[in-house]
């Protein structure tokens, strides 16, 4: 998506004040996951899918990059259609143009960023991965203190790389950079998609999509392999951790989360994908990774302050 579409559409998908909301909305919010807050949301989400990126990265070996997506994507569309188990009738064809949309999105987020961490580590991959959500939080907000925070946490995302990528092959990087394009598209679909349909009921049909995509090329690269019963117990587990729970609180999180800032708290994802490399696959930190992570953690941080005391002045406004 071109930056000028970003920039028009993410302010129109998630108002400054946060989606309008029922209280019909708001009861269903304040049980289950919705107690957690929206920044709750996200930071688990966050963790659940760095942690399956680790064990995805592990199973390479057993099915390929492609194949691995395709398990990931297939069983994350079974359980979620058993789960959720989305209405069919009564959507526009508007609705349903969004989900397609979301849906060939998410694939290629997904089949993008594994063809990446096949060919470099995964905290560069993440690194440079996240640099598409910060260039919509800097194009999307309406406030100068986020691009502070953005700008800190770019600058952390930069020395969690060593301050260049010279030495990855490019290849990989191009397509890490290009994952991160679809991560911002996959912001801004998400929150229309979570707008039009109930529930995770968009998502649930997006992942049918994404998977019907998918199919195919998974067959084309592992074929039998696939039907391996370990290696399909394994992607069964990836997906359950990098797409059935963080797709669907990251989805919860932008009825209700700024998508400025739902932005910049994606800048935490090579913090806890470094974590995650270290305990799955014993990559250890270095001291330049640790600043790194210190930075976009004090970015993130700033970000939630800003967004709490915005919140609570205007509560303070509406009360005067």
């Amino acid at each position: 998506m071109p930056a000028s579409a970003v920039a028009a559409a993410a302010p129109a998908v998630v108002p400054a004040d946060g989606p309008a909301t029922t209280p019909a909305s708001r009861s269903q919010g304040s049980r289950g996951w919705g107690a957690l807050g929206p920044v709750g949301l996200v930071l688990a989400g966050g963790i659940s899918v760095q942690f399956g990126g680790a064990l995805a990265v592990s199973l390479m070996p057993r099915a390929g990059a492609l194949g691995i997506v395709t398990l990931r994507l297939v069983v994350a569309a079974i359980v979620l259609i058993a789960v959720c188990r989305p209405k069919l009738r009564g959507h526009s064809r508007a609705d349903w143009g969004t989900v397609v949309v979301f849906g060939i999105t998410m694939g290629a987020m997904n089949g993008l960023f594994y063809q990446a961490v096949a060919r470099i580590p995964l905290g560069p991959a993440v690194t440079l991965e996240v640099l598409g959500p910060l260039a919509l939080s800097v194009l999307a907000s309406r406030r100068v203190v986020n691009l502070i925070w953005a700008g800190l946490a770019l600058a952390g995302v930069f020395l969690l790389g060593g301050g260049g990528f010279s030495s990855l092959d490019p290849v990989g990087v191009a397509f890490a950079l290009s994952a991160g394009a679809m991560w911002a598209a996959y912001i801004v679909f998400s929150a229309r998609t979570g707008r039009r349909f109930p529930q995770a009921d968009g998502l649930a049909l997006a992942m049918v999509v994404a998977a019907v995509v998918f199919l195919p090329l998974g067959i084309v690269e592992s074929g039998p392999k696939l039907l391996n019963p370990t290696t399909f117990a394994l992607g069964a587990a990836v997906a359950v951790l990098s797409s059935v729970l963080p797709y669907t609180l990251e989805l919860l999180a932008l009825r209700r989360l700024p998508a400025s800032t739902f932005a910049i708290l994606m800048s935490l994802e090579p913090a806890i994908a470094a974590t995650a490399g270290f305990l799955v696959l014993h990559q250890a930190l270095n001291a330049t990774e640790a600043a790194a992570i210190a930075l976009v953690i004090a970015a993130s941080m700033g970000a939630v302050r800003t967004q709490v005391g915005r919140g609570k002045a205007k509560g303070l406004e509406t009360v005067s």
